[in-house]
């Protein structure tokens, strides 16, 4: 029965039925999911999953609680799509069937409606979030944060061990608007701040400006600019999300139109995704900006660095960000920049390429499956005992930082262009 037909189906799961069909029932996807690699159950794989989407697509299966668990379980790390040769696109179908799920009214719970107020009026509003962020660094300085989690649940205890230390107010001031090119000009690129960079990951932000400006290329900041809707889709979201992807378009407009630069420069693996893959959401009128997204490892190693780098005499472990790896496609670029700092050695873990368990909010709203993903992760990590672990996306860098921690690692864990800042500014 073809969806259009089926009774009850709902209107967003109208593409499901063609992408689920692409879908051959190999199985080549099953050993890169991470939750079938946990469970080994065949819904829990993305094969399984799939099967469900299309049941549900043509009317066979209900959208119900079983529908609405698997794809909650999903981590939505896309590594089915690396490993797939017939090309199915699990990612769009994976946001489609969850806006379903959630429009459906089975995602009721109380900490469903927190998390969509949080993503909603929290998240995307930068003044709200500055002072949220501000009154936290308050909370964390006086340590009531210790005192609270004697007189909560013990679930809110795995909650405080993700968040990071609040950053200076010095790393969380607002960046220049334009940064100007150092040496002999190279270009002009714009770059992509998000929503959590600036206030927990400003000094990546500013790293990445710097670096770019060291290389001779002329960075500007463009104004309104904002949340790029990431973690609204993945919760579901997605009409939410698709307008804060229009608001982005906007704002990017000015500095795209007549090709006044060269990249829209991203260095969050999550934001550089979704924004590269707009005109999924948008279609043609995205295109512009989706044509012009760079990874900032992906750019400068594409433009070749310049200049002397000094020594940093560090054993790294670089950990691929899902979305940057499977979603973008960007896998040795990271690499390559890290080896060309002298003194550096990269040490090679096992399946540096598998998922942390961070997966936007998966690691709150799925705290078993996330836990059982990073100790994975970790056990891993601890083998090849590196003193800094190296990642390109702010979920990965929180959740890596906290099994890290819980492990006593002893490794600093920082964005791969941290690094290089830090070997260039010697």
């Amino acid at each position: 029965m073809a969806m259009s037909d089926a009774q009850g189906s709902p209107p967003q799961l109208a593409e499901l039925e063609l992408g689920t069909l692409d879908c051959v029932h190999c199985g080549l996807c099953l050993s890169h999911c991470p939750t079938y690699r946990v469970t080994g159950r065949e819904t829990s794989s993305p094969r399984g999953r799939v099967y469900l989407m299309r049941g549900v697509a043509e009317g066979r299966i209900p959208l119900g609680a079983a529908v609405a668990e698997e794809a909650s379980l999903c981590l939505g790390c896309r590594a089915c799509e690396t490993a797939c040769p017939s090309g199915v696109q699990f990612g769009s179908l994976l946001e489609q069937t969850r806006a379903a799920v959630s429009d459906a009214g089975l995602r009721s719970g109380l900490a469903a409606r927190l998390e969509r107020l949080a993503l909603r009026q929290l998240v995307p509003r930068g003044l709200r979030l500055h002072v949220f962020v501000a009154a936290l660094a308050w909370v964390q300085r006086l340590r009531l944060d210790r005192l609270a989690l004697l007189l909560l649940p013990p679930r809110f205890r795995e909650i405080h061990a993700l968040l990071p230390p609040v950053p200076p107010v010095s790393q969380r001031r607002p960046l220049p608007r334009s940064f100007p090119a150092r040496g002999e000009p190279r270009g002009r690129v714009a770059l992509f701040e998000g929503c959590l960079m600036p206030e927990l990951f400003g000094a990546v932000n500013r790293a990445t400006a710097e670096v770019l400006s060291q290389q001779g290329f002329e960075v500007v900041v463009p104004a309104g600019q904002g949340c790029c809707g990431a973690l609204q889709a993945h919760s579901g979201d997605l009409e939410f999300a698709k307008g804060l992807a229009r608001s982005n378009v906007a704002a990017l407009a000015p500095a795209i139109e007549g090709d006044a630069i060269d990249a829209v420069v991203v260095n969050s693996a999550g934001c550089g995704a979704v924004l590269r893959e707009l005109d999924h959401w948008l279609g043609d009128e995205a295109l512009p900006l989706a044509g012009r997204v760079r990874d900032v490892c992906e750019f400068l190693d594409e433009v070749g660095l310049r200049g002397p780098l000094e020594p940093l005499p560090l054993r790294v472990a670089y950990d691929d960000p899902c979305h940057l790896v499977h979603a973008q496609g960007v896998q040795e670029a990271p690499r390559r920049l890290l080896e060309a700092i002298p003194g550096l050695e990269i040490v090679s873990h096992e399946d540096p390429s598998a998922c942390c368990g961070a997966a936007g909010t998966y690691n709150l709203t799925q705290p078993e499956m996330s836990r059982a993903v990073l100790t994975a992760k970790m056990d891993a990590l601890a083998s090849v005992a590196p003193d800094v672990i190296a990642s390109g996306n702010p979920g990965c860098l929180m959740q890596l930082r906290a099994g890290a921690a819980e492990r006593g690692l002893g490794a600093r864990v920082l964005h791969p262009i941290q690094l290089l800042a830090q070997s260039l500014a010697r």
